[in-house]
């Protein structure tokens, strides 16, 4: 039995991400599926895990357990329901990975799931049609946090494709648009809240990569570098009277850096397989350092 625990914790410490957040959801879920064993075993109607972990609709319920807004984007009550956002995860996150670090789409994860609960906490707490539901309705899934990744991904490079078996290539953007379509239209069917909730965060995507990036390769940098003072450039100031000039470092960084953005906005338009080789080991090496 040690020796599988310990298994288990070397493979989580070395896995990545990605990786990690499927060995949580799913550590997750087992604990639920035991508490529900039990919990019919002796006859209770209630699962304190959920009761827990649970988003809660109601806004004074969600104000005793404001740690609700995260955890319920690890959370999820069957079978099917964690498949399908597992396989989304792994698949969309993995593409995202390919261009920018395990640190960013944590960040989308974790704040796609925060903007989405936000999101269904205004809508049960606004129309009119959910004030008989919103005393026992809660949400829980990873599926705004997928979202945000998804739309965020699409948002900045549309037009890169992919290729399905049978179909043949088609742009991200065309499947991120029947992506949120889905939902619109299903929030009148069922799990409205659910889908308002998948709405937030492919809104958060958007909105950050649209409006809150520089559209430079460390796009998806923390939240918290947001509050780090910002140094100016080191120059070299000659003594012969003449105006500062930038050091030559400097200027060849800003050189690198336009290379970068160029090639940046050749996959924006054309997608990452229309790069040549030279091109992709550039973008490659920048991208370690």
């Amino acid at each position: 039995m040690n020796n599988i625990l310990e298994n288990i914790k070397h493979r989580f410490k070395h896995a990545g991400i990605i990786e990690k957040l499927i060995y949580i959801n799913l550590a997750i879920f087992l604990c639920v599926f035991i508490v529900n064993t039990f919990s019919f075993l002796f006859e209770s109607k209630t699962n304190f895990l959920l009761q827990w972990l649970a988003l809660p609709a109601n806004f004074n319920d969600f104000l005793s357990k404001p740690w609700t807004i995260i955890t319920y984007g690890f959370l999820h009550a069957d079978f099917l329901h964690i498949l399908f956002n597992l396989i989304a995860l792994f698949y969309i996150g993995d593409l995202f990975k390919q261009y920018f670090t395990p640190k960013d789409l944590l960040n989308f994860y974790l704040l796609g799931t925060v903007f989405g609960g936000v999101i269904f906490l205004l809508s049960y707490n606004y129309f009119p049609v959910f004030n008989k539901e919103i005393d026992r309705s809660i949400l829980l899934g990873a599926s705004a946090g997928v979202s945000a990744i998804m739309i965020g991904i699409t948002t900045y490079m549309p037009n890169y494709q992919i290729k399905f078996p049978l179909i043949g290539y088609i742009k991200l953007w065309y499947i991120a648009a029947v992506w949120v379509a889905l939902d619109v239209i299903q929030i009148p069917v069922s799990n409205a809240g659910g889908h308002f909730a998948h709405l937030g965060g492919s809104l958060f995507g958007f909105m950050y990569v649209k409006y809150a990036s520089n559209k430079q390769i460390s796009i998806f940098k923390p939240f918290t570098d947001l509050f780090k003072r910002k140094e100016k450039p080191l120059k070299t100031v000659y003594k012969s009277g003449k105006k500062p000039t930038y050091s030559t470092a400097t200027k060849r960084k800003s050189k690198t850096q336009q290379e970068v953005d160029l090639i940046l906005e050749k996959i924006s338009k054309s997608g990452y397989e229309t790069l040549s080789k030279e091109e992709k080991e550039f973008l490659f090496k920048q991208g370690k350092n």
